[in-house]
């Protein structure tokens, strides 16, 4: 592991990592490609773009005894501690666009029942108290609205292995640092704020640590720009290289029933998702620590956003982390498409994937990734002000971005 101070990124905190999230998308995507699980009915047909809806979640370790993991991990008898699934995630794969969308691990499954036990009306305890993943599916269903074609449950010891195998995950650390030791569990995580560059073990920790980024909604957040990086590196030639290691973990660390008759349909258009994040909007419900969904907002926030014209009143937050200076030529191409107000920041180069953030203006944040070919990422606790859209410019915006450099250099705002 390696350290390098990191300063601040004004207004932004991009990325801080993904803990069982990476079992979301870019690892379902290769379980797919596995064509493990028993057959179901076929959600996408050869030729046509593909249509279907995935649960994708992470699931702990299950010990025996102290620091001991059973030997069988699929035991649900003499357990030291049930296996909740804290990171769920429902992923609505639409032709080329991938909505993902986060589902906090307190959301209550249902009207809220007083008389029933709080801890077993969490969708997280839904795997091991209601008997496995099919519960897990139907509780996703009640919640969201909607229908769940197949699931894919990870472990975390295999998200360290694929951490590992695309060489490690590149995260920031704020302020004051992050100290999170727990004997019981094996766990001593201790990083200074700033850069770090986390190996597998470390960085599952890291990203399912909650100290320093608020609450879940906030570990959900810095999970899903973290998911975002991870993916990116799939398409590299490591990526190619840590096939072997994805694709083994079916049956070690993978649970799934994908339908192998999606393969083949699914396959053209894996290399070209767009992703979309979003986190399910809850209620808090008086007297618990549960969360009821807003329905209402759901339907604001996640899925297909029609495309609109520019809006010239959004203000504009460019972080340039890339490195070689993009952010002067974005605004100078943002402008000439008519927004007035763009801002940037300069960064340090950062390792973190380019993204288009929001907290409530999902239009026009869906327009800017849109027009940028960027993920577009959702969230509770993003440090964006209504009105206002985040552009992180990592170093892979030099390759993603990089016809910017022929636009030449603008004034600063």
């Amino acid at each position: 592991m390696t350290h390098s101070p990191a300063p601040r990124i004004a207004g932004l905190r991009a990325l801080q990592a993904f803990g069982l999230t990476l079992s979301a998308l870019a690892l379902g995507g290769f379980a797919l490609l596995s064509g493990a699980g028993p057959a179901t009915a076929a959600t996408v047909t050869p030729g046509q773009a593909p249509n279907l809806t995935l649960l994708i979640a992470g699931r702990d370790i299950v010990y025996c005894y102290y620091q001991q993991p059973c030997k069988n991990q699929d035991q649900r008898t003499g357990l030291a501690q049930p296996p909740n699934t804290d990171t769920i995630m429902l992923v609505k794969i639409q032709g080329t666009t991938a909505h993902v969308l986060n589902i906090p691990r307190d959301t209550n499954v249902g009207p809220f029942d007083r008389y029933r036990s709080v801890a077993l009306q969490k969708i997280n305890s839904q795997y091991f108290s209601g008997g496995g993943p099919e519960a897990l599916v139907k509780a996703a269903e009640t919640i969201t609205g909607e229908h769940v074609d197949s699931y894919v449950i990870v472990r975390t010891d295999y998200v360290e292995r694929v951490i590992d195998a695309l060489g490690g995950l590149d995260v920031t650390v704020p302020e004051p640092g992050i100290e999170w030791v727990d004997n019981a569990a094996g766990v001593n995580l201790k990083l200074a704020p700033g850069a770090h560059h986390l190996e597998g073990k470390e960085g599952v920790l890291f990203l399912r640590v909650r100290k320093g980024f608020g609450d879940d909604y906030g570990r959900i957040d810095h999970q899903k720009q973290a998911l975002t990086q991870l993916a990116g590196k799939l398409r590299t030639p490591q990526g190619l290289a840590a096939l072997p290691t994805i694709l083994g973990g079916i049956g070690n660390g993978v649970e799934t029933d994908v339908n192998p008759a999606t393969i083949a349909a699914l396959r053209p258009y894996l290399g070209q998702l767009k992703l979309s994040f979003a986190t399910l909007p809850t209620d808090d419900i008086p007297g618990t620590f549960n969360l009821a969904v807003n329905r209402e907002r759901l339907a604001q926030v996640w899925g297909d956003v029609p495309a609109t014209p520019p809006n010239p009143d959004v203000k504009v937050t460019v972080v340039d982390a890339s490195g070689e200076n993009l952010g002067p030529a974005l605004t100078r191409a943002l402008t000439a498409l008519g927004y007035r107000n763009v801002q940037v920041t300069p960064a340090p180069r950062s390792g973190e994937a380019s993204q288009v953030f929001t907290q409530q203006d999902v239009a026009d944040a869906s327009q800017l990734a849109f027009t940028l070919n960027l993920p577009r990422l959702q969230g509770e606790r993003f440090p964006v002000s209504a009105g206002e859209v985040g552009i992180l410019l990592g170093a892979d915006a030099v390759s993603s971005l990089g016809a910017l450099k022929g636009l030449g250099s603008a004034p600063t705002p």
